[in-house]
Order: C-alpha cells, then sequence, then structure tokens
C-alpha cells in the first residue's frame, strides 16, 4: 500500500498546492468541494454534494460494513507569509492549520482503496468549517451528521498533520486525545467617570483586573492538578480615552476540559470568579457557549492503527502522544461510532511551523504516508467481521 501511495505522491503533492493556492473559509468551501467531487467521480466513487452546506459524500462498494474516512476542508483567516509558490492567492485566507493535506490524503486513499478488493462501503467525509461555526453556533461535523452522512457507519478514521513531530511519523492517543472547549462571554459593569476621580466611579477596567487573577486562579486552586483543564482570556475592551474611566469592559476566554465533571467544576468556579465584580461595587453579565465536546479515540481502532502503521514504516515510527487541550469537531463523529484520528509527523526540516501561523508549511513527504495508513487501516476495518471490537 505505501509503495502504490509513492507511485502517486506527485499527484497528491500537486492537490495539495492547488488547495493551498486557493484556500477557502468554513462553510465558503465551494471550489474545493467542486475540485473533490470531479477527482472523485473520475475515480468511480458515487458522490454527493451539498451535505451539510458545502461538504462532499463519497461512496465505493456496496453493504455492510460502512467504514469512513472524514477530512477537513476550510481554511483560517491568516494572511500567509510564506515565499513558496505555492503560497495562498487569496488575501487573509490560508490553509495555516494543514487540511489542504488532509483532503489530499483522503483522495489519495480514495485512489488507493479504488484498486482493491473488499466487501462492504468505503465512505468518505469531505467536511467543511472544522474551524468555525455558523450563525447558529454549529460547526461542520455536526451540519453534516444532520444531513445524513454517518447514516450505517460502522466505524470512522481520519488524520490530523502535526508540525511538532517529523515527517512520516504516526502520532496516537487512546482514549481522551482533544479537549472540549466552551467559550465564555462577560460584561463587567461599572460606573465611569474623569479619570482624575476615580474614587468618584466604580472603575470596571479595575475591577476586571481582580476578575482575570480570579479566573486564572481557579486552575490551580480549584480544579485536580490530574484533571487537564484551561483557561486562557483572549480579549479584552474597555475605554476610549486615557483620562475616562468607562462605563463597561468587555472580555472573552477559552475554557478547555477533558471530562464533563472538570467542565461542570469549571462552569461553577467561574460563577464564583465573577462575583467578585459585585463584591467590588459594580456588576456583571455573562453567558457560557458550549462548544465541541471532547473527543475520545476508540481503543482498538487506534491499536489497529498502530499495527497498520507499524507494518508499513516501521515500530519506531509510532509514538503515543499525550492528550492536546486543542479542540477538533470530530469528536461529533465518534460519539456516534468507533473511531480513532491519528497525527501525521509533517515537520520541515528542523524548523517547528507552529499550526495557525502565517508561517505554517509542511513536508510533503508526508502525504503518501498518510494515504497509505488511512487506506491500509480502512481495509482492515473492512475485513474483520465486526470493524472494531
Amino acid at each position: 500500500m505505501l509503495q502504490e501511495a509513492q507511485r502517486i505522491g506527485g499527484e497528491l503533492v500537486n492537490w495539495r498546492r492547488d488547495l493551498h493556492m486557493h484556500p477557502e473559509l468554513g462553510f465558503e468551501e465551494t471550489r474545493t468541494a467542486a475540485l473533490v467531487a470531479h477527482e472523485l467521480e473520475t475515480m468511480g466513487y458515487r458522490v454527493r454534494s451539498q451535505v451539510g452546506r458545502t461538504g462532499v459524500v463519497a461512496e465505493f462498494g456496496g453493504g455492510q460494513p460502512v467504514v469512513a474516512i472524514r477530512a477537513d476542508m476550510d481554511a483560517l483567516p491568516v494572511q500567509e507569509e510564506n515565499d513558496v509558490p505555492y503560497a495562498s492567492q487569496v488575501p487573509g485566507v490560508m490553509h495555516a492549520c494543514g487540511h489542504d493535506a488532509h483532503v489530499a490524503c483522503a483522495l489519495g486513499a480514495a485512489r488507493l482503496l479504488r484498486e482493491q478488493d473488499f466487501a462492504g462501503t468505503v465512505r468518505l467525509l469531505f467536511q467543511p468549517a472544522e474551524e468555525t461555526e455558523d450563525d447558529e453556533g454549529v460547526s461542520g461535523a455536526p451540519r453534516m451528521i444532520q444531513d445524513g452522512a454517518m447514516e450505517d457507519v460502522s466505524a470512522i478514521i481520519a488524520l490530523h498533520v502535526d508540525s511538532s513531530i517529523p515527517a512520516g511519523v504516526i502520532g496516537l492517543v487512546k482514549g481522551p486525545a482533544a479537549a472540549g472547549v466552551d467559550t465564555l462571554y462577560a460584561t463587567i459593569l461599572g460606573q465611569g467617570g474623569h479619570g482624575s476621580k476615580p474614587e468618584e466611579t466604580v472603575d470596571p477596567i479595575y475591577i476586571a483586573s481582580h476578575v482575570i487573577l480570579a479566573l486564572y486562579g481557579i486552575l490551580a486552586r480549584r480544579v485536580p492538578a490530574h484533571h487537564p483543564a484551561v483557561i486562557s482570556v483572549g480579549s479584552i475592551h474597555g475605554g476610549q480615552a486615557s483620562n475616562v474611566i468607562p462605563e463597561k469592559v468587555e472580555l472573552s476566554a477559552t475554557i478547555r476540559y477533558t471530562d464533563s465533571e472538570t467542565q461542570k467544576l469549571l462552569h461553577r468556579e467561574i460563577e464564583k470568579a465573577l462575583g467578585i465584580a459585585r463584591a467590588m461595587g459594580g456588576d456583571c453579565d455573562h453567558r457560557i457557549s458550549i462548544g465541541c465536546p471532547p473527543m475520545s479515540n476508540d481503543p482498538a481502532v487506534v491499536e489497529l492503527v498502530s499495527r497498520v502503521s507499524s507494518g508499513l514504516l516501521g515500530p519506531d515510527q509510532v509514538q503515543y502522544l499525550e492528550p492536546m487541550m486543542g479542540s477538533e469537531d470530530f469528536c461529533f463523529f465518534t460519539e456516534l461510532v468507533p473511531g480513532a484520528m491519528f497525527m501525521l509527523g509533517c515537520k520541515l526540516g528542523d524548523e517547528e511551523r507552529q499550526h495557525h501561523n502565517p508561517h505554517f508549511d509542511i513536508d510533503e513527504r508526508c502525504l503518501p504516508i498518510g494515504a497509505a495508513v488511512l487506506a491500509e487501516t480502512t481495509l482492515q476495518l473492512l475485513h474483520r467481521e465486526k470493524p472494531v471490537v
């Protein structure tokens, strides 16, 4: 399988570079979806477009089991700063998280599987909007599920490139693999006035500084050390002039956790921390928007990916990693059926190109490896009487 993937390596690179030059934001992936649909139809897949608004579902084979491969397609609102021939041609938009590589690997897996004999059905899900949500606060995975993308699926796999590990190394996590994420929106209310007379005001900036310290103190003094959790204030806005104490300060923060009990604890403690505003003479309005739940990899599927990767690449090319505190809406699929996401090392030389950064890039030699692991794992799942134990 790896030899066959390397044989089509040039095509994988061409797909990835074409997509990298023409990135599209979440729920706007019309060109990307059209390219994907065309390539899959050419391969002989049965294709359905506009799934979950701009997603694509393709099938080959028939009957049970149905094994799915998911690839996300959206880019980020980032201005690329790489000086490469395939740099983004869309101002302010860039594939800064590797979703172009995910699409290329999934298309490669589709090509490889097309040449195999198997019983059952291969289903490919090319998903929009992993990085963002629509005006109802829903990302691409739930939208595809609502449109029937997961009907009759027995198991699902996906990959994500990882610029922190060497190109071609496969990274695995059993069980909880990515954090759940909620978002806090808070408004600290005070009483504004002249900056020269702070004693006649209720200064929301001063209050907000204590609220932020209290929020950060939750992790150190309320959350058990063995329960991963993060609270990070990402925005704070208040006032417009140096000599005017404003009426209010608005802030937002991301909340990360790996289990529901920690989520509940964080929510309770955040309520208490915001109560400092009232204790200091002000007030506070807030809401917490519930986002993706934690993503958990099925241990049996992870073991299968490990065996497949070791067989293709050698056991020294497989690493077990710590869970990440980033979120991933692949979790909505793994809530329905056993599944796993593996990390595909893509580090470019000795330099780590951070994800979501204007200089993000990958070592494209990882692409055939990703395609081969996806295809061989899918075959193994299809050949089982029961896709996962």
